[in-house]
């Protein structure tokens, strides 16, 4: 009979960390993979999945908390929705007018957590999922959270010069569902995307 005492070992023991770290090494290519739908507004070099994810996320995280949601699965969502573009890269709206872009994205991921450890792949394909419903509160934010992403990145390219991006401020916003994201987008509007940091530096005359 074990001592009560002793700890339990834990079932989760990682399976082969060379699988892992593939993943993790496939996920770094989100960093040079650019946003293309930009260059279609004439930016050049516009912002890596990965700087798009990694806001997207923080913005998720603001919103679900307000919204009574669970933040953990919100954020896994918002960071997880564009790995596939390690492989097949970004695609504009142009692209997916005439490719079956979403079929691509589904078999991709599946290929990309097959070997993953099965508690990991179990939970980033229930997130998957469950994103691609849109059915559950955390879905509905985590979708919010990546047009809002790109609704400020557009008024910051907008107001740094960039005037085609204009157009994306007019036609993503009707897609928002939460009422959190919807206010934040009213606000936006009026907002000044290059004013933030004269709240925290105080200029002496």
């Amino acid at each position: 009979m074990k001592s009560p005492d002793k700890k339990k070992k834990s079932k989760n023991v990682l399976k082969d960390p060379r699988a892992s770290l593939d993943f993790f090494a496939e996920a770094g290519l989100l960093k040079k993979v650019k946003r293309s739908g930009w260059w279609v507004a004439g930016i050049k070099d516009p912002e890596s999945v990965a700087e798009h994810s990694f806001r997207c996320a923080i913005m998720a995280h603001y919103i679900a908390l307000l919204e009574d949601a669970d933040p953990y699965r919100v954020v896994m969502m918002a960071l997880f929705n564009d790995i596939h573009e390690a492989r097949i890269n970004d695609l504009h709206k142009m692209g997916h007018y005439y490719i079956d872009f979403k079929a691509a994205e589904k078999k991709v991921f599946a290929d990309q957590v097959n070997s993953l450890d099965e508690k990991v792949k179990s939970e980033l394909t229930s997130l998957r999922k469950e994103y691609d419903a849109q059915k559950t509160k955390e879905s509905l934010i985590a979708r919010d959270a990546d047009i809002l992403e790109c609704l400020v990145q557009a008024k910051e390219y907008y107001q740094s010069g960039h005037l085609k991006a204009k157009i994306f401020l007019t036609r993503a916003p009707e897609f928002l569902k939460t009422k959190t994201a919807r206010r934040m987008w009213r606000s936006l509007c009026r907002w000044d995307s290059s004013c933030w940091w004269q709240n925290v530096v105080k200029f002496e005359r």
